[in-house]
């Protein structure tokens, strides 16, 4: 049997942090990876310096990058990274701005992949990176993104003593997953669901897995048969991914909107709602929250009985920016910074505290917790193991935007401030000023 993730591994983890937001310099890199340097003896930066922003919304994220990259700069006196606090509520937007005032990364966690390879600011990984992964995604033959890991699977995490306690049972049918939310609901003690709808990026997982249930277990392509015009977003396997939004998220708590990803945690912990639908990345910050809440996982089967998750590898990853690689010293000082990130006892840290899937060919040799191994064996089962809607290449590629303002008219549809016919109608108007600028087809916004 595979070891739980001690309390001991995760004590470094603040608990405060876990439930706050972001964009904390003490807790985001810069002046603790100076400080660290410091302590060891270094009193001067190294003569190439490199500035490396992520997505620091998850605490877990913080924690692991700040050792590794203090862990690099302790072993490269020659080379200082720096990390950049990065927003991580409104990450993609974050970069974006970073670019326009001239301030882009030398190195960076690159989700909006396809967008800035066509802008030309990522520089093509070198064979040696490339060769580190089982996988990779190519854009017309080149590779511009490491993997973090494996796609990042969602499923329902619940308070297994709360199931235990009462007798509740994994649900083996989506009709099984309904009762179980009807009954909890019926109970009165706790919520059934808890949902951090403030964060636009949270409601993309309850979108992606509807979305998947209805629409692309019917037409894989459909965002392409999108851009050809043989299709629209009126198409009735929309309109079902509304309804069966609309019967799940009955059951969150109310005030799921305005609540942010970073407070579901506490929800969880204090006996206010028996389950949330989230990735891997939650497990170590509820076991940082309290060291001895028992977590339960199971996926949500699709009502058609099939269990489809998310998963495999995706285009998002760490990157190199072109404008970094001009300079040789700057290239290479990148490239080390990345192949050290992928060694196994330095990719290990990552992985354990993300619950994150490895995908490189030298594996770390992880020790995780059981309900870990629970979500590795579901992907291996899987009827279909994709990325999500968002993260496809070529001609499924979405346009820029139209993913946020999905999930927005997603909760204006929940909220009842409009109805899925609207929202259908909304959703071709905005794609059809989305194409004039990009068709994957056409070649539209593809440089």
């Amino acid at each position: 049997m595979r070891k739980r993730v001690i309390s001991a591994f995760l004590a470094g983890m603040m608990v405060l942090g876990a439930l706050t937001g972001c964009g904390d310099n003490s807790s985001s890199g810069g002046e603790d990876a100076a400080d660290n340097k410091s302590d060891s003896g270094s009193e001067s930066k190294g003569s190439t310096e490199l500035t490396y922003i992520f997505a620091d919304g998850d605490e877990g994220a913080k924690e692991s990058m700040n050792e590794i990259v203090n862990r690099f700069n302790e072993k490269n006196p020659d080379i200082t990274v720096t990390i950049e606090p990065g927003n991580g509520g409104a990450y993609s937007e974050f970069l974006k701005t970073k670019d326009s005032v001239g301030e882009f990364p030398d190195v960076m966690e690159m989700r909006d992949t396809a967008i800035y390879v066509r802008a030309g600011k990522l520089e093509p990984l070198s064979d040696e990176i490339v060769g580190l992964f089982k996988s990779t995604t190519e854009f017309d033959g080149k590779v511009y993104t490491a993997p973090l890991s494996g796609e990042n699977t969602n499923g329902i995490i619940y308070n297994k003593k709360y199931f235990d306690d009462n007798g509740l049972k994994e649900p083996a049918t989506y009709d099984e997953f309904i009762e179980l939310c009807e009954t909890i609901k019926k109970k009165g003690d706790m919520d059934p669901l808890v949902v951090g709808g403030q964060d636009i990026w949270h409601m993309g997982f309850w979108f992606h897995k509807a979305y998947n249930d209805q629409v692309l277990s019917q037409d894989p392509d459909f965002i392409e048969h999108c851009y050809d015009g043989s299709k629209d977003f009126s198409d009735e396997t929309v309109k079902k991914t509304f309804e069966e939004l609309q019967e799940i998220l009955q059951y969150a708590q109310d005030g799921w909107s305005s609540t942010p990803d970073a407070q579901i945690t506490t929800f969880m912990v204090n006996g206010m709602a028996a389950m949330m639908y989230s990735g891997t990345h939650m497990f170590s910050q509820i076991q940082s929250a309290a060291p001895d809440f028992e977590i339960g996982w199971f996926p949500i089967p699709s009502p058609d009985g099939k269990l489809r998750l998310v998963g495999g590898g995706g285009v998002g990853g760490l990157a190199i920016s072109a404008e970094a690689a001009k300079d040789p010293d700057k290239k290479a000082a990148a490239e080390a910074f990345v192949k050290f990130f992928y060694e196994p006892e330095n990719y290990k840290v990552y992985c354990e505290k993300l619950s994150a899937v490895p995908v490189t060919v030298a594996e770390p040799d992880l020790d995780v917790a059981d309900v870990f191994q629970e979500v590795v064996d579901a992907t291996n089962t899987a009827d279909d193991l994709a990325p999500m809607w968002n993260g496809r290449t070529g001609n499924n590629e979405l346009p820029p935007d139209f993913r946020n303002f999905t999930y927005k008219t997603l909760i204006e549809v929940l909220q009842e401030t409009r109805d899925i016919d609207s929202a259908c109608d909304e959703l071709n108007k905005t794609w059809k000023v989305g194409m004039e600028s990009f068709n994957p087809l056409t070649g539209v916004g593809i440089e």
